[in-house]
């Protein structure tokens, strides 16, 4: 019944406390929570959505966390309800010490935007402890003639409750002698003093024994006891008295160990036992008797163990002193230690963000804290970075830093950053702690592919095999990963008459080029067309360049005779008057080579002939001429094979059959050799295309003709048969054929022409050319 009473009490209790402190913290810009001590983890303590007005689940969005100060974390934060629970049960007694009210600062961090919510919450004490004295068993002697209303001091017990379950009171047990008195110190701190009544008789009563009860203002209450044996003695009418009623000292932290920190004195007026005096602690702490050690004859006060300012700032020592005959007296010693840089400065990072995408704007790398716990100067803190680094710190609230990115960042130029955070306190000498922090960039598609070269010039040999590899385009992407893998593609080309499609294809995944069918260089001897290199980023980013493909030539082509003609129709028969001189042209052969360069290089040779030494062939022109003077003995008929041959590699050849009939004169009917194939053979059409510009040309020059045939009829004494055809005679027109190109005519030629008749026709025969 009494648990359940208690529980009642307390539940009761915490519910007022929650409605007060709920009802005066509304207004504030911070928000306040209470907990009582020793509650059960998973507390729900409140829910923190509803409080700063945010939905359910958006706490997870706006990546919040609950950040303390120090790396022990008291609360766990529902990121999908909002409720906020302890993660510990919470002993006041260990966070906060004597200090009240106990409050837990901690802070709602929102990432997203950034945004802190400073909350306390106070830890409520409950009465979990019972009042302690340091001795169980006091022992006083006490003159027989100290006066009533004498003042005794006695040792305090210690609660380690604040507030209403502190100790409050002391109690004794009911005497006729003695009544006790509570009195409180500087520091709040109730001790007991023990107040005579009624004078002592020694005689009458030598000792008394008594209860002394502390009790604390709990519900219910505790208590400690200690027992209290006083011994009444005879008349030492002197006691000691301190030279000061109060001594206050300082010393620093960081005092050496056996340094005095003060000397107290006491004198006393008796002789001999009775004036001898010694010192002693009075009821002194642990902490103190850790801390100090006092010499009972000299009553130097030594540091024996090294202070901590952030520990305890203060201590207060009752010395006693005590003299032989049992008296003593009190004093109190106020210990104030001074503060020194000893503490480098903490950082407590909260959050980070790695990696961070190129070009972006300003964006929180990272959040962090940092504290001081050394006092004054040595506790004002400076946070810096290197200032080569395209970041900045801004501070925010509550000694809390925001990390930023200054600048846009540039993976290509910076993939990652070591970024050193610096922190600096302002004591003598100053403290600093220093954290790294490593930032990655991640990549943005913000770079195009670049071509090794904007204009690529390939050479491919005609009469490739097909699929054959003729060179390669390159790109490279500065930005990595998917941004960085290069596709490549055709564009369609310039000439739509060009079949790109047919002609050439392109390897999407390393550049090659391939020809996807042989080429040939007489029909094609150059194509242009560009290329796209594309990244896989999104968007994709793309570059072009231009490729030109140059054909080379192969020497597959053979000279091709245009004159005399080989289509198989009657070979033409060249006439040579017998009296022609030595280099005399008897005529030309005429040689085209579809190829080019020194693959339609040609020359001519004599590669057969009925009496050779009669005639030679220039190796240059094709030009036939005689090689000598004609004689009476030399045969009529000659046939002669000229070769036609490129300079190729290998080279390639034609021949062509000349048939040359030696005459007196040109004056008798010419009739064609037996040999000669019929008439009606039909002709090559390279033939045709010289007998129709002829004929065209006949009816302007047909006078011409006839007055150049007449002219050599009369200066020919030979001239008896009839038949025979002369060769003009003066300047004859040029024009009648003109070839250009490799390997053809290069000059105008005139061609001596018989008129022949039979059976009521009339045709034109070539007899011999004549160059103009």
């Amino acid at each position: 019944m009494e648990a359940r009473g208690e529980r009642f009490l307390r539940q009761r209790q915490v519910l007022f406390l929650f409605v007060f402190l709920g009802g005066s913290l509304a207004g504030s810009e911070s928000r306040r929570y209470s907990v009582v001590e020793e509650t059960e983890r998973g507390f729900l303590i409140a829910n923190i959505a509803n409080d700063l007005g945010l939905g359910e689940g958006e706490l997870a969005v706006r990546g919040a966390q609950v950040v303390s100060k120090g790396n022990k974390q008291h609360f766990q934060l529902n990121h999908q309800t909002g409720d906020l629970h302890l993660r510990e049960k919470l002993d006041r007694e260990e966070l906060c010490g004597p200090t009240e009210p106990c409050i837990l600062h901690f802070q709602i961090l929102l990432q997203n935007p950034l945004q802190f919510i400073t909350n306390e919450l106070h830890v409520i004490d409950v009465n979990d402890h019972s009042p302690v004295f340091f001795e169980n068993e006091m022992q006083l002697k006490l003159l027989e003639n100290t006066p009533p209303g004498t003042m005794i001091p006695l040792g305090n017990a210690e609660d380690l409750d604040v507030g209403r379950n502190s100790l409050q009171n002391y109690t004794i047990t009911p005497n006729s002698h003695f009544h006790v008195l509570t009195r409180s110190r500087r520091d709040g701190r109730k001790y007991p003093q023990l107040v005579l009544d009624k004078s002592l008789d020694r005689e009458d009563k030598p000792e008394f024994i008594l209860t002394l009860t502390a009790l604390d203002g709990g519900s219910p209450h505790r208590s400690g006891i200690a027992k209290i044996h006083i011994l009444v003695l005879d008349i030492n009418d002197n006691a000691p008295e301190f030279t000061q009623t109060l001594y206050e000292v300082q010393i620093l932290e960081n005092s050496p160990l056996n340094s005095v920190v003060v000397t107290v004195s006491a004198t006393d007026l008796d002789t001999g036992n009775f004036g001898t005096v010694s010192y002693a602690f009075f009821h002194a702490s642990e902490e103190i008797r850790k801390a100090f050690q006092l010499n009972p004859i000299t009553g130097d006060i030594q540091l024996v163990k090294y202070l901590n300012f952030e520990e305890m700032n203060t201590y207060e020592l009752d010395i006693e002193a005590k003299d032989g005959g049992g008296l003593s007296g009190k004093t109190t010693v106020i210990v104030q230690v001074v503060d020194v840089n000893d503490n480098p400065p903490e950082l407590t990072l909260s959050s980070i963000t790695s990696p961070i995408p190129e070009n972006s704007p300003e964006t929180v790398v990272a959040v962090f804290s940092v504290s001081d716990i050394d006092s004054g100067e040595n506790g004002r803190i400076m946070c810096s970075i290197e200032d080569s680094l395209p970041f900045i710190l801004k501070p925010s609230v509550e000694n809390f830093y925001t990390l930023l990115t200054n600048t846009p960042l540039d993976r290509e130029t910076k993939s990652e950053y070591n970024i050193t955070i610096t922190v600096t306190d302002l004591g003598t000498p100053r403290l600093k702690t220093q954290h790294n922090i490593t930032v990655t960039v991640s990549d943005v598609n913000d770079n195009a592919p670049a071509f090794s070269q904007t204009t690529y010039t390939l050479r491919v040999r005609e009469n490739n095999s097909p699929a054959l590899h003729i060179g390669s385009v390159s790109a490279t992407d500065r930005d990595s990963g998917a941004n960085a893998q290069v596709t490549y593609s055709l564009l369609p080309p310039a000439d739509p008459q060009l079949p790109l499609a047919s002609l050439v294809s392109i390897n999407a995944d390393n550049g090659q080029l391939f020809a996807l069918r042989s080429l040939d260089y007489e029909a094609l001897q150059a194509f242009e067309f560009g290329v796209r290199a594309a990244d896989r980023g999104s968007p994709a980013l793309s570059s072009q360049a231009r490729v030109r493909v140059l054909v080379l030539d192969d020497n597959d082509n053979a000279p091709f005779v245009l004159y005399p003609p080989q289509n198989g129709s009657a070979p033409c028969t060249e006439l040579v008057p017998r009296a022609a001189e030595a280099g005399y042209l008897v005529t030309k052969v005429v040689a085209v080579d579809g190829d080019s360069g020194q693959n339609a290089w040609l020359s001519y040779q004599l590669l057969k002939a009925t009496e050779p030494g009669l005639f030679g062939v220039w190796a240059h022109n094709g030009e036939v001429r005689t090689a000598r003077l004609l004689s009476e003995r030399d045969a009529v008929k000659h046939r002669l094979v000229v070769l036609v041959r490129d300079n190729g590699e290998p080279p390639r050849s034609a021949s062509v059959t000349l048939h040359v009939l030696l005459v007196d004169g040109f004056s008798q009917p010419y009739l064609p050799l037996p040999e000669v194939a019929a008439a009606e053979a039909r002709a090559d059409p390279l033939t045709v295309y010289l007998v129709v510009a002829l004929a065209s040309v006949s009816s302007l020059f047909l006078f011409s003709v006839l007055v150049f045939v007449a002219v050599r009829l009369c200066r020919r004494s030979r001239a008896a048969s009839a038949g025979r055809c002369s060769g003009p005679e003066g300047h004859f027109p040029g024009h009648l054929v003109d070839v250009s190109g490799t390997g053809t005519l290069s000059q105008s030629y005139q061609y001596e022409v018989c008129l022949t008749g039979g059976s009521g026709t009339s045709e034109f025969k070539f007899l011999k050319p004549l160059i103009t």
